[in-house]
């Protein structure tokens, strides 16, 4: 038996194992407080204990201050393994937050209670991004129990809040702590991918959340003449801000998926609170992701310009803020050892081949490529996160570890 058989079957025997810290890293239920949680500090901590009971070792700390949590601070976790070549280091980087359940009643389950069927574990952050998670340490896991060096240091980074911007997560830690990595190392994020393991994501879009406020007058519905209808405003603004954006930034690229810019409205907040009543306020949001031939300061511009219109017509004031904003980072190229690492792993595992790619959601990787750093975002996903029954292919979780296990092995 060679050394990926053994690997391998060391992997195979983990499957319940790795269930099992399915279901324990759910039920924290560890939501940020941007959403009302209390955010990750017992999930981490829970984590910390695993690492050292599991003989990887102890996990370093580098917290982030943040008052709105109970613990008062967001945990971000680093533990190092020493590989043949102390040089570099090949990591793992996942998070340890989660997005809020929603709405319950499309829910089938208990969203913070792991069922099994079928071979999927449904629950919420079982996809994302424990799936990658849970691999990322069982893969470290493998080596270690089977005394096996990696080629190079093995990473792990366990960091919170990259549901809501990372400023207490990755963020801080580039800002606060950048030594931790290097640019020689080479960095798997596991949180995006494709149901046969071949998408290697490579390149994001930029990022535009904008909050848009529609001030009118308010008025009773039996009299609309005496106000002015804030939320027929903003209605026309959402109409014309699809139209127009999409005819003012119409480039496509075949890297990405969708290939063009997208300019989606989303969240909506009340107005009034009664059917009678013309409302003089409305918000909403909007959420834009555009390509890197962009830039967001002309999207802003052109934002500004389509409000304009609308003030003129309807007689309202338009303003809107950034939420969220992130300018396309520099891709990872295609020839990347760890892309080519990660090529060979999935032919060997998946019998596929990866193919490096672009997307429209961003990921944490943006942030180190901005810095120089080479990540590459992969894993094998249905693409349930977010959604109600979010659920893990207990499969996909499991090959997914063997690879990665690969990527520990691989020599440059």
């Amino acid at each position: 038996m060679n050394i990926l058989e053994k690997i391998d079957g060391q992997i195979d025997s983990y499957r319940d194992a790795m269930v099992e810290m399915q279901k324990k890293l759910t039920a924290f239920a560890a939501v940020g407080p941007d959403s009302d949680g209390p955010g990750e500090m017992e999930k981490a901590m829970w984590l910390k204990q695993w690492l050292i009971e599991n003989g990887l070792g102890e996990a370093q700390e580098y917290n982030a201050p943040d008052d709105r949590v109970p613990a008062k601070e967001r945990p971000n976790l680093i533990l190092k393994l020493t590989g043949k070549n102390r040089e570099k280091t090949v990591w793992v980087l996942a998070h340890t937050d989660v997005v809020p359940e929603g709405d319950l009643s499309k829910w089938d389950t208990d969203p913070f209670e792991v069922i099994e069927k079928d071979g999927r574990l449904y629950g919420r952050g079982t996809e994302d991004n424990q799936q990658g998670l849970v691999s990322g340490l069982f893969a470290a896991k493998a080596l270690v129990d089977l005394g096996i060096d990696a080629e190079y240091n093995i990473g792990l980074a366990l960091v919170a809040d990259e549901e809501t911007g990372s400023q207490y997560g990755l963020h801080y830690l580039m800002k606060n702590h950048s030594e931790i990595f290097s640019r020689h190392d080479l960095v798997i994020i596991p949180d995006a991918g494709s149901s046969d393991g071949s998408q290697i994501e490579v390149a994001e879009k930029s990022i535009l959340w904008l909050k848009f406020k529609t001030q009118g007058k308010q008025c009773h519905a039996s009299t609309p003449d005496a106000g002015i209808n804030a939320f027929r405003a903003a209605s026309n603004l959402v109409v014309r801000l699809d139209e127009e954006l999409h005819k003012r930034f119409p480039k496509k690229d075949p890297v990405f998926d969708p290939p063009e810019s997208t300019f989606e409205p989303t969240k909506k907040e009340a107005n009034v609170p009664n059917v009678n009543t013309i409302p003089g306020d409305d918000i909403f949001y909007l959420d834009s992701r555009i390509l890197p031939d962009y830039d967001l300061e002309e999207v802003k511009k052109a934002v500004r310009e389509i409000a304009d219109g609308v003030e003129e017509e309807f007689q309202v004031k338009v303003t809107f803020e950034s939420s969220q904003e992130e300018q396309a980072a520099p891709p990872t190229p295609t020839d990347a050892p760890i892309v080519k690492s990660l090529q060979k792993a999935i032919k060997e595992v998946y019998a596929v081949d990866g193919k490096p790619m672009g997307i429209g959601g961003g990921t944490f990787a943006a942030i180190l490529r901005r810095d120089g750093i080479d990540a590459a975002v992969w894993s094998s996903l249905e693409d349930t996160c977010h959604q109600p029954n979010e659920y893990c292919v207990i499969d996909s979780m499991v090959n997914d570890a063997k690879v990665i296990a690969r990527t520990f092995l691989d020599k440059e």
